[in-house]
C-alpha cells in the first residue's frame, strides 16, 4: 500500500508512547483553583458563559510603541540621557532673563536632535509592526456556520475549531482532536520554539480521533478546563469534558503556536490560548539590555565635562561677584558706564552674592556648548550605517542558503573590535550538523574508505600517512574519498567496494552484513516520502543521524519504501534482483536520552520473532549476551574507540531472536505498563523494556560524521593570531572534543594539555559506595589539586613560548564553577590559549560565559546555533547566532547573525576593527571640537569681566553642532579606514589595538581634551591680540564685538574641520564634500543670515559682506590661526609615527613604501613588544582585581 494513505497507519498500536503520560491525579486536582481557572467552550461561540469570559484575541504585537504612547514613551526614552535632560532644563530656563541668548536658538537644536532620534525609533518600530501585520493576516481554516472557511489569524477566538494542513504553522495553542491518521497521531516541528529540527509526535484522544471529516463536527461540543496562560513550554495541566465524561489532558494533546505540522496531511484542533496568552508569546521576553564599553566610558566623559562646566561657571561667578562688589566703593561706582543704579538683580553691586549666584546659572547655560548635544544622535546614525555595511558585505553572504550577515542591533558595533574571548558551541557552529554515514564495523571487520578531517589532523600529529591513519589494516589503500560513490547523496559519504553494489554477498560473513543493514532499514521512526513530480524517495526522520542510517541501508541494497499500520516494507537485492520483503511491526520502544537506545520487535516472512536494537555503546555492550560468546566484540570495541578518536558519532547494532511464549508474556506486561496512568508509568515502561532488551547478539557499529564547516580551522587560526582566546563548550565526549579541537586548529602541535577530569579510581570507588557527600568532597579536592598543578605548569612555562590548552569535562566543571574554585579555574583558564569544556549543559554554558565576562572584565563573544545556546548568547557581551540547521532560536536571541562560522573572521577582524576605530575616533573628535569651541567662550568671558555676554551670535552657537561640524564627524564614523580589509586580515595582530583599547584609553581621551583646550587658547588669544589694538577697516575703525565674534568663529570652523582632515586615514569624495562643504556652508549661512532684518540677525547683520570679506586682514588672521592650531597635533603625530609608531602606523608606512607584501612577521619587533607589554599589564591588573 503506497505511502500517503496516512489513515492506514496506527502508530499508537506500535509505539510505547511513554511520552504521552497525561496529567496525574494530583495535578488534575488543581483545576479550578488559582492559576488553573481557564474554561474553554469548544465550538460553542454563542454560549452565554463563553461570551462573558472575554479572553484576549489572537492579534499579536511585538512593537515597542503604539500610536497612542509613541510620543510620551519615546520622549521618556530620550530624556533618560543626562545630557538631554540638561539641554531641556537649559531650554526652559532660556525663556527667563538669565539666558545669555534667545530661547529659540537653544530649543531648535534640541528639537532637531530629539526629533531625529524619535524618527529613527519610529522607523525601527514600524518595521516590527509590518512583521506583525504579516503574521496576523496569515490564513487559517475556521469552522463557522457548519463549514470550514478561510479566516485571518488575528480573527481567531478561544474555542474556535480550526483545520491546519501539512507544512502550515499553528496560529495559536490548540488542543489536538484528530488528524489524517486514524489514531490521531501527528508530527510537529518545533524549530521556532526550541531550535530542534527533529520531529515531535503528538497524539489525540481515541474518542476524538474518529472525527475525520468536516461533517463530523456538526454536533461536536466540549469544555476544557485548564491552567491559566504561562510560559512553561514543557507542561500542560487540564481536563476535557466530552459526552458527560472527563478526561485528563497533557502536553501531548497540545499544539503550540509557531510550531509546524509535518508529515501529516491535516489536523483538527480547538483554540485554547490566543495571542499574547500563547506559550510562545509568554516566553517572548525582551533581550537583556547590552551597552558597549565605549558607551559606558563615554558617560564618564560626559560627567567630566559636566564637572568642568560647573567648575568654570563657579569660577566665573566668583570673579563676577568680586568685580561687582568692587563697583560700589564708599558710595561711588567703579564702572559708572554700566549704570549700576538702574540694573536688576543680575548686576547689583548692593547684592553681589545674589548677582554671583544668578551669574552662575547664566554660566551653566552659556558654557553648555562643552556638552555635545548631537553626540548621541550622531553615534546612533553612524552605527545604523555601519550595520547596513555589515548586512551588505558580499564576503559574508552564504549563497547556498541565501543568507547574508545581519546586524540585529547596532548598539554593539564597536564591541566587535574589542573581543578578548570567544565562547563557541560545537555542533552546528563549528560543524555542519548534517550527518553523513562514513564508516561501519560489521562482524569485527571495518568498512569505509578515506579519512575524515579529524583523521587527517591525527595523521598530521602522528606524522603518519593516510593509510596508517584509517581504521583497519587495508582501508587506506584505495585513495582519497573524493571519488566516493556516494558523493552527492545527502547523508551518505561511504565508499567501500567490498560491500557496495551488492558485493557484500561475497564476504565471508555476508549473513551478519545482511542482518546489520536490515536493522538499519527497519529500526527507526522515519517516514518515506515520494516526490510526486520527480518520483524521488526521501525520508522524514526525527534526527539527522536516523536519516543517515536509513539512507545508508538504501544505498547498500536495503531500501525502506513503505510503512503501514503493522508493517515495514523493504526493497532488498537478492542475487542481483530487487525483491520486496515485508516485516510485521509489532512493537516499538522509542529512543530517549535516559535509555540511549531504540528497539523494534518484528515478525519476518519466516515467522521468526526478532528484536532489533541500536544504541550507545555505554548501554549496549552490557546487554550483549554473555552465554554465547561474541567472537568479534573486542574488535568492535576497538573500532568504536578509533571512530570516536576520528570525531565520529557511533552506535552499536544488535538483535535477538524471541520465543513466542516469552514475547506474549512480555507483551501483556508491556501493554499494562504503557496504559498505566500512575506517576511511575515511565519507570514501568522502562522496566518492561529492560526485560526484553537483553541477551542481544552483536552485529556491529555505525559511525556518522558531523563535518566541520568550510574554513573553520583557518578562521580559528586567524583569530588566534589576532590574540583572541577561544573556548569551546560542547556536549561531546572528551576524546571526541580533543580530536575535533585538533581538526579545527583549536589545539595545535606542541601545545601542552591540562586535562581536568574526575575519571579516577578513587572517585569511581566512592561512587560504588553511593556516598554522595564523600563523592562531592573528594571531587572538589581532586579538582583543586588538578587546577593547582595546572597553575604550576603555567608558572614554570612563563619564560618560554609554550602554548597550553585546558580540557575539562562536565562533571568537573560543575565543581570548578563553585565559589571556592571558580577564581582558581578562571586564573588557569585565562592563561591558556584554548579551553574545551566537554559534556557541558546549557546552564553550564551560560555560567561559564558569565564567569569569563565578570572575571576578566573584558569583552566576551558567544556564538551558537541552537536553543541550548540562547542562555550563553544572552549572557555574553556579544551574542552571534549561526543561522544553521537547528532553527532560528539562537539567531532570534543574538546581536549579530551569520550563516557560517568562518564569517566570524571578517566580522571581527575587519568590521570589528573598523567600527571600534571609527567610533573611538569619532567620540574623541566630538569632545575635542566642543572643548575647542566652548573654551573660547570662557576666555572671552574672562576678557569681558565675566559679564555673561556670549562671544558669538545666538544662531552661530546653535548651528555649530548641528550643521557646521556634524557631517564630517559622521563621515569619519562611517567611511574611515586605517588599513584596507585585505590588510586587516593579513595582519591580524592589528586587532589587538581594540582588545587593549589603545584608541580609547584615558591618556588618549585626555590628550584630545588637552588638544581642544590648547586650540581654544590659540584661537582666542591670537585673534584678540592681533586685531583688538589696531585699525581693521580702511576708514580706521577698530574691531568691534561683532567682527571679533565672526573672526573667532571662522577660525574655530576652519580649525576643527581641518583637524578632521588631518585625522582621517582614508579619504572618499564624501569626506571631502562634508569637510569643505561645512566650511563653505558657514560662509553661505553668514551671507544669507546677514541679509535678514537686524531684529533677527542682530550682530550678524551684513557683518561679513560689509566688514570682514573686504579686508585681507580677516583672511590672513584666519590662515595664521588655523596653521597655529593644527601645528601641535601635526608635530605630535609626526613624532609618534617616526619614533613610537602604533601597529597601524607601521602597516601604513609599509603600504606607502610599497613594502607591505611581506608577512606579518616582518612587522618591527618594537611594535609587537609594545602591544605585548600592554597586554601583560592588563593581565596583571585582572589578577589584582
Amino acid at each position: 500500500m503506497p505511502f500517503g494513505r496516512h489513515e492506514r497507519i496506527r502508530f499508537s498500536k506500535i509505539y510505547s508512547l511513554s511520552c504521552f503520560r497525561p496529567s496525574t491525579k494530583d495535578e488534575h486536582g488543581q483545576i479550578g483553583q488559582k492559576g488553573y481557572s481557564r474554561v474553554v467552550y469548544c465550538n460553542d461561540p454563542e454560549n452565554p458563559e463563553a461570551l462573558q469570559l472575554r479572553y484576549r484575541g489572537n492579534y499579536v504585537s511585538t512593537t515597542k510603541y503604539t500610536a497612542v504612547n509613541f510620543i510620551p514613551k519615546s520622549l521618556f526614552e530620550q530624556f533618560r540621557r543626562v545630557a538631554n535632560i540638561y539641554f531641556l532644563v537649559v531650554a526652559c530656563v532660556s525663556f527667563s532673563p538669565l539666558a545669555p541668548f534667545r530661547a529659540s536658538s537653544i530649543l531648535f537644536p534640541l528639537l532637531v536632535v530629539i526629533g531625529a532620534t524619535m524618527a529613527k525609533e519610529g522607523v525601527e518600530d514600524w518595521r516590527r509592526r509590518k512583521q506583525d501585520i504579516k503574521a496576523n493576516n496569515r490564513k487559517i481554516h475556521v469552522y463557522r456556520d457548519h463549514s470550514f472557511s478561510q479566516s485571518k489569524w488575528k480573527d481567531l477566538r478561544v474555542g474556535d475549531l480550526v483545520k491546519v494542513y501539512k507544512d502550515e504553522y499553528f496560529p495559536s495553542d490548540l488542543l489536538l482532536l484528530s488528524s489524517s491518521y486514524p489514531d490521531g497521531i501527528c508530527y510537529v516541528e518545533t524549530m521556532n520554539l526550541d531550535g530542534e529540527t527533529n520531529l515531535k509526535l503528538k497524539h489525540a484522544f481515541d474518542f476524538t480521533s474518529s472525527l475525520h471529516d468536516d461533517s463530523s463536527f456538526h454536533h461536536f461540543k466540549a469544555v476544557v478546563k485548564c491552567e491559566d496562560p504561562n510560559e512553561d513550554l514543557y507542561s500542560f495541566v487540564g481536563s476535557l469534558s466530552y459526552n458527560g465524561e472527563q478526561h485528563p489532558l497533557s502536553l501531548q494533546q497540545i499544539l503550540l503556536r509557531d510550531s509546524k505540522l509535518r508529515n501529516t496531511e491535516y489536523i483538527y484542533g480547538v483554540v485554547i490560548f490566543t495571542g499574547h496568552d500563547t506559550k510562545v508569546m509568554q516566553n517572548a521576553t525582551d533581550p537583556p539590555s547590552k551597552r558597549s564599553k565605549i558607551e559606558k566610558r563615554m558617560d564618564k566623559i560626559i560627567y567630566i565635562l559636566f564637572t568642568t562646566l560647573i567648575s568654570i561657571s563657579f569660577i566665573g561667578s566668583i570673579f563676577f561677584g568680586i568685580r561687582t562688589n568692587r563697583d560700589l566703593n564708599h558710595g561711588s561706582y567703579g564702572r559708572w558706564y554700566l549704570e549700576p543704579t538702574r540694573t536688576t538683580a543680575l548686576y547689583d553691586p548692593n547684592r553681589p552674592i545674589l548677582a554671583a549666584f544668578l551669574h552662575f546659572l547664566t554660566g551653566l547655560m552659556l558654557y553648555g556648548y562643552l556638552i555635545p548635544i548631537s553626540l548621541y544622535v550622531s553615534i546612533e546614525m553612524v552605527k545604523v550605517l555601519q550595520s547596513i555595511f555589515i548586512n551588505q558585505d558580499q564576503d559574508m553572504y552564504h549563497e547556498e542558503t541565501n543568507r547574508p550577515a545581519r546586524a540585529r542591533t547596532s548598539n554593539l558595533n564597536e564591541e566587535l573590535g574589542q573581543v578578548d574571548t570567544i565562547l563557541s558551541d560545537k555542533t552546528g557552529t563549528l560543524t555542519c550538523n548534517s550527518m553523513e554515514f562514513v564508516k561501519c564495523s560489521i562482524g569485527g571487520v571495518p568498512y569505509g574508505r578515506g579519512m575524515t578531517e579529524v583523521e587527517k589532523a591525527l595523521a598530521k600529529r602522528k606524522n603518519l600517512g593516510q593509510g596508517d591513519a584509517n581504521v583497519g589494516d587495508d582501508s587506506g589503500r584505495y585513495g582519497d574519498p573524493s571519488g566516493s560513490v556516494g558523493k552527492g547523496i545527502k547523508g551518505f559519504n561511504f565508499r567501500d567496494e567490498r560491500i557496495m553494489g551488492g558485493e557484500w554477498v561475497n564476504e565471508s560473513h555476508s549473513d551478519v552484513i545482511q542482518k546489520f543493514f536490515r536493522v538499519l532499514a527497519i529500526c527507526h521512526t522515519a517516514i518515506p516520502d515520494v516526490n510526486k513530480e520527480t518520483g524521488v524517495l526521501s525520508y522524514e526522520a526525527e534526527s539527522p543521524d536516523e536519516a543517515a542510517f536509513v539512507i545508508a541501508a538504501r544505498e547498500l541494497g536495503f531500501e525502506f519504501f513503505q510503512r503501514t499500520q503493522t508493517s515495514i516494507c523493504l526493497h532488498e537485492i537478492v542475487n542481483g534482483q530487487k525483491v520486496d520483503r515485508s516485516y510485521e511491526l509489532l512493537n516499538m520502544i522509542e529512543f530517549s536520552s535516559a535509555r540511549k537506545r531504540m528497539s523494534v520487535i518484528i515478525r519476518n516472512a519466516e515467522n521468526q520473532l526478532l528484536l532489533l536494537c541500536k544504541g550507545a555503546d555505554s548501554v549496549m555492550f552490557e546487554r550483549i549476551s554473555k552465554e554465547s560468546k561474541q567472537p568479534f566484540e573486542e574488535e568492535t570495541k576497538n573500532h568504536i574507540n578509533k571512530y570516536a578518536e576520528a570525531g565520529l558519532r557511533t552506535l552499536v547494532v544488535a538483535y535477538r531472536v524471541l520465543e513466542e511464549e516469552e514475547y506474549k508474556e512480555w507483551e501483556r506486561e508491556f501493554l499494562k505498563a504503557k496504559t498505566s496512568v500512575s506517576v511511575d508509568r515511565d519507570d514501568l515502561v522502562d522496566a518492561a523494556a529492560e526485560k526484553i532488551e537483553r541477551n542481544l547478539i552483536l552485529l556491529g557499529a555505525t559511525a556518522v560524521e558531523d563535518k566541520l564547516q568550510k574554513g573553520v580551522p583557518e578562521c580559528i587560526q586567524k583569530l588566534a593570531n589576532a590574540g583572541i582566546k577561544m573556548w569551546v563548550l560542547t556536549g561531546d565526549k572528551m576524546e571526541t572534543a580533543i580530536n575535533i579541537g585538533f581538526a579545527c586548529s583549536l589545539l595545535v602541535q606542541g601545545m601542552k594539555q591540562i586535562v581536568i577530569t574526575l575519571d579516577s579510581h578513587d572517585i569511581t570507588a566512592l561512587e560504588k559506595l553511593n556516598d554522595r557527600d564523600a563523592i562531592a568532597k573528594a571531587s572538589r579536592e581532586s579538582i583543586r589539586k588538578q587546577l593547582m598543578e595546572g597553575r604550576s605548569q603555567l608558572d614554570l612555562a612563563k619564560s618560554s613560548s609554550v602554548l597550553f590548552g585546558l580540557i575539562i569535562d562536565g562533571r568537573s566543571l560543575t565543581f570548578a564553577l563553585e565559589k571556592g574554585l571558580e577564581s582558581l579555574f578562571l586564573d588557569v583558564a585565562v592563561d591558556c590559549s584554548s579551553v574545551i569544556c566537554c559534556r557541558s549543559s546549557p546552564k553550564q554554558k551560560a555560567l561559564v560565559t558569565k564567569m569569563v565576562k565578570e572575571g576578566t572584565r573584558k569583552t566576551t563573544l558567544a556564538i551558537g546555533d541552537g536553543a541550548n545556546d540562547v542562555g550563553m548568547l544572552q549572557e555574553a557581551d556579544i551574542g552571534v547566532g549561526i543561522s544553521g540547521a537547528e532553527g532560528m532560536q539562537a539567531v532570534m536571541a543574538s546581536d549579530f547573525a551569520i550563516a557560517q562560522f568562518r564569517y566570524l573572521e571578517r566580522l571581527l577582524l575587519v568590521h570589528g576593527h573598523w567600527c571600534y576605530r571609527r567610533i573611538a575616533m569619532m567620540i574623541c573628535y566630538f569632545f575635542y571640537k566642543n572643548i575647542a569651541f566652548g573654551f573660547t567662550l570662557f576666555w572671552f568671558e574672562a576678557h569681558a569681566s565675566f559679564s555673561g555676554q556670549p562671544a558669538y551670535n545666538d544662531w552661530y552657537m546653535s548651528f555649530y553642532n548641528v550643521f557646521f561640524t556634524s557631517l564630517p564627524v559622521i563621515a569619519l564614523g562611517v567611511f574611515d579606514q586605517d588599513v584596507s580589509a585585505r590588510l586587516c586580515l593579513k595582519y591580524p595582530m592589528l586587532y589587538q589595538e581594540g582588545v587593549q583599547n589603545i584608541l580609547f584609553n584615558w591618556p588618549r581621551i585626555l590628550g584630545w581634551m588637552f588638544n581642544g583646550l590648547l586650540s581654544s587658547m590659540i584661537i582666542f588669544f591670537i585673534c584678540k591680540n592681533s586685531t583688538i589694538h589696531q585699525a581693521f577697516r580702511s576708514d580706521g575703525h577698530v574691531v568691534d564685538y561683532e567682527i571679533l565674534g565672526v573672526i573667532m568663529y571662522t577660525c574655530v570652523i576652519w580649525a576643527v574641520n581641518c583637524q578632521m582632515a588631518l585625522s582621517i586615514n582614508y579619504f572618499t569624495w564624501i569626506q571631502h564634500f562634508f569637510i569643505w562643504g561645512s566650511i563653505f556652508f558657514w560662509y553661505i549661512f553668514l551671507i544669507i543670515y546677514g541679509y535678514i532684518n537686524p531684529e533677527w540677525s542682530t550682530t550678524a547683520y551684513r557683518v561679513f559682506i560689509d566688514a570682514c570679506a573686504p579686508t585681507p586682514f580677516y583672511w590672513m588672521t584666519t590662515l595664521l590661526v588655523v596653521v597655529a592650531t593644527l601645528l601641535p597635533y601635526f608635530l605630535y603625530r609626526s613624532f609618534q609615527t617616526r619614533f613610537q609608531p602604533m601597529y597601524h602606523d607601521e602597516i601604513q608606512r609599509r603600504r606607502s613604501e610599497g613594502g607591505e607584501s611581506g608577512g606579518e612577521s616582518e612587522v618591527p619587533d618594537r611594535v609587537k613588544e609594545r602591544i605585548d607589554l600592554l597586554g601583560e599589564r592588563m593581565k596583571h591588573s585582572h589578577r589584582e582585581m
